[in-house]
């Protein structure tokens, strides 16, 4: 069987070929399987475990008894409980610089490290995002460790042989095999959606996250990280983190930067189907139709509309709004995109600088003093680095408050509540509040953006 696998592996010599692979050449090669390309690889996929302190809560069977919550009082606290976290890991560097999983590392109090020649090594996070669920490590000691090369993950074809290394079920380091199912599979794992994977049928279980996902070369093509499952084995579909995000990753670390950035688009979209191809009278269905840009966009500085649509960024297609966010972002901060746009029949190409969204720098805030009718609500400018944060509409008007105060407090005001209005006026700016609620009267009626909800807080003052 193994025969006929890498003949099948010859006749695709010159797809192959683009990719930089190589095929057995003799017999002996062939009997020898991957055995040389594990040799070479796993010494540098490690074993992750960590110790992850949770608050949790142990509830009194007398909850709620005024007599009996005196006596059982300590026992409705919360305390913490200590997760253990089993995971996997691939060095980038000699001297231990190391990733893997955010959901495996990146709210953990003690990490371990363990080499597959069974040295051992505390280890620090030194950068994580759990956005692209991704975690950068730093061995305490470490030097002269193997490491693997990261590659193109763009040049990565449907149909390439891959391995997965990692420690599924934490029996020890495992290596499986399959092939490139898909790519640019997006929304695939959830979370707030820059998910964009590379799909593989090699199997990947739970002890795998964090583990390499390599070509026949032993270069590193992704970071596995999950799998889609109704039992929790592994079925053949399995999702890997691109190398090319990974770079980026491991680029904005090496600068010394304390939290993962991404440039800032500005705008939000949706992937051309077929059926809005034709209401919008396109050939095909292509692209990713922006449907909100933000007047500081950088791509209305440089022409944007809504209705336009995005074709390819840097020469590479963009189907969707995840894909969208990791064509920008693996492309990195401080660059020039090339961005592809299709409007009215006609396609142009524009440079769009990549930058953060404005309003990163420290909050100016506005504190209501005891004469006011809120006094201690401290409120600051919604910018636009704060509606991307907190996933708000682009078109967002109004201010949010950091610390309600005792008063507001006490009326249901929160932290991150956006006041959108007081007594039905508009409220943009932070320095009107003040006198919004001067002018309010004796009765109070806020509109707040909290959560995704529209609610009204009605009040006396």
């Amino acid at each position: 069987m193994l025969r006929a696998l890498f003949l099948a592996v010859s006749l695709m010599l010159p797809t192959l070929a683009l990719a930089e692979t190589r095929v057995p050449q003799s017999q002996a090669e062939i009997a020898m399987g991957f055995a040389p390309v594990v040799k070479q690889s796993a010494p540098a996929v490690v074993n992750i475990y960590a110790k992850i302190v949770r608050q949790g809560q142990t509830r009194s069977p007398f909850a709620g008894d005024p007599f009996f919550d005196e006596f059982f009082r300590g026992l409705t606290q919360p305390r913490p409980r200590v997760q253990n976290s089993l995971g996997s890991g691939v060095i980038l560097s000699a001297d231990g610089l190391v990733v893997s999983n955010y959901h495996v590392v990146g709210m953990a109090t003690d990490i371990r490290v363990v080499t597959n020649e069974r040295r051992e090594y505390r280890a620090e996070v030194i950068l994580a995002d759990k956005d692209s669920d991704l975690a950068l490590l730093r061995l305490e000691g470490a030097e002269d460790l193997p490491f693997l090369h990261l590659r193109d993950s763009d040049r990565v074809e449907v149909g390439e042989l891959a391995l997965a290394i990692g420690n599924p079920f934490g029996v020890g380091q495992t290596v499986s095999s399959g092939i490139i199912s898909g790519l640019a599979r997006t929304g695939s794992g959830g979370g707030q959606g820059f998910g964009y994977f590379i799909q593989t049928d090699a199997p990947i279980n739970p002890g795998n996250s964090g583990g390499a996902l390599i070509d026949i070369r032993g270069d590193l093509i992704g970071i596995n990280t999950r799998i889609l499952s109704r039992s929790g084995g592994s079925n053949g579909i399995g999702f890997a983190i691109p190398a090319n995000l990974v770079s980026e990753f491991l680029r904005q670390a090496e600068v010394g930067t304390e939290e993962f950035q991404r440039p800032w688009a500005g705008m939000s979209g949706q992937s051309v189907d077929y059926d809005l191809a034709e209401a919008l009278g396109l050939e095909r269905a292509d692209g990713m139709l922006i449907s909100e840009l933000h007047d500081q966009s950088p791509f209305a500085e440089a022409g944007f509309r809504v209705g336009d649509v995005v074709l390819a960024v840097d020469g590479l297609s963009v189907t969707s709004p995840a894909e969208m966010v990791f064509r920008l972002t693996v492309a990195g901060l401080g660059n020039t995109a090339e961005v592809t746009r299709l409007r009215a029949g006609k396609v142009s190409t524009h440079d769009i600088p990549l930058q953060v969204a404005p309003g990163g720098d420290e909050l100016r805030t506005l504190t209501l003093n005891d004469r006011a009718a809120l006094p201690g609500l401290t409120v600051a400018d919604l910018t636009p680095k704060l509606v991307s944060q907190m996933q708000l509409p682009l078109d967002t008007k109004g201010v949010v408050v950091t610390d309600p105060g005792p008063v507001a407090a006490r009326v249901g005001v929160q932290p991150g509540d956006v006041i959108l209005a007081v007594n039905r006026a508009t409220l943009e700016r932070a320095e009107d509040l003040p006198d919004f609620l001067a002018e309010a009267g004796r009765w109070v009626r806020l509109d707040v953006q909290r959560r995704g909800r529209h609610v009204q807080l009605r009040f006396r003052l």
